[in-house]
């Protein structure tokens, strides 16, 4: 989308010019501010492919989870998972899942999926070059196959893009999943009627963006399950089920290849 767009800004611009040069200013401003905003809209796919919707044409959303696993909450989450059946897509990062490697085979064991969200989840990122792109998501990657676990979808932190992003993921054989629904949570820094929030604005084949890090407050522990159990039963009260990823976007979201999980795929 990017290059189609510089390609119709400057040709715009150049018939501007023979009205008044001044005016050939306007389109190529216009493209310029286009490419600073667009890597924070997750929903658009201006330098890159990006999924950030179902196409299932079911009343039926998908659960994902950044930024763990979380020795503490993440269990918990698990638990609470299995009690209302449903299968989630957890986007973790490397540096947590060397860290806590037993928990990422525990969700595979239980059906969930795992995505790759980087190594560090270092915000600035996308804004630190290709190179740097590289080795922060091939990490995470080489981490997650010696668990046995084989991502092929991607999730930048935030949600922001870049222009370098696209050959990083075409090299890894990866593609970019987003989302369509959150409650801007900060990480789980903001509790307070996250489930209200999510309900109100829940689609059919939405991508739900929740987070399984603890909450920064531990008080605030037992009022993020009870959110996120609202949240599951909510679902189910407005009509919706919930999909694993892989159903609601039509695409594999991994591949396991160890560690007795090769009869499950997602």
């Amino acid at each position: 989308m990017a290059e189609w767009t510089g390609l119709v800004s400057f040709l715009t611009a150049i018939l501007l010019s023979f009205i008044d040069v001044r005016f050939s200013v306007v389109p190529l401003a216009g493209f310029v501010l286009l490419c600073l905003v667009a890597p924070f809209l997750p929903f658009l796919g201006y330098y890159l492919p990006i999924i950030s919707r179902g196409k299932s044409r079911e009343q039926a959303v998908s659960l994902t989870f950044d930024d763990g696993p979380d020795p503490l909450s993440t269990p918990e989450l698990l638990r609470l998972l299995a009690k209302h059946r449903v299968k989630a897509t957890f986007f973790v990062t490397g540096e947590k899942a060397s860290e806590h490697s037993e928990l990422v085979k525990e969700m595979v064991r239980q059906g969930h999926s795992i995505g790759n969200h980087t190594y560090t989840h270092d915000n600035l990122m996308l804004l630190k070059g290709s190179h740097h792109l590289l080795n922060e998501i091939e990490k995470t990657q080489n981490v997650l196959w010696e668990l046995g676990v084989i991502p092929f979808a991607f999730r930048p932190p935030a949600g922001v893009t870049s222009p370098g992003l696209h050959q990083v993921l075409l090299h890894l054989n990866l593609y970019t999943v987003n989302f369509s629904c959150r409650a801007f949570d900060g990480g789980n820094r903001r509790i307070r009627n996250l489930s209200k929030k999510i309900l109100k604005r829940v689609h059919p084949d939405d991508i739900i963006l929740l987070h399984d890090t603890r909450p920064k407050n531990n008080h605030l522990f037992s009022c993020w399950l009870k959110e996120t159990d609202q949240i599951l039963t909510g679902i189910g009260e407005k009509g919706l089920k919930v999909l694993p990823l892989a159903t609601l976007i039509g695409r594999p979201v991994m591949d396991v290849s160890k560690i007795g999980l090769s009869s499950f795929q997602a």
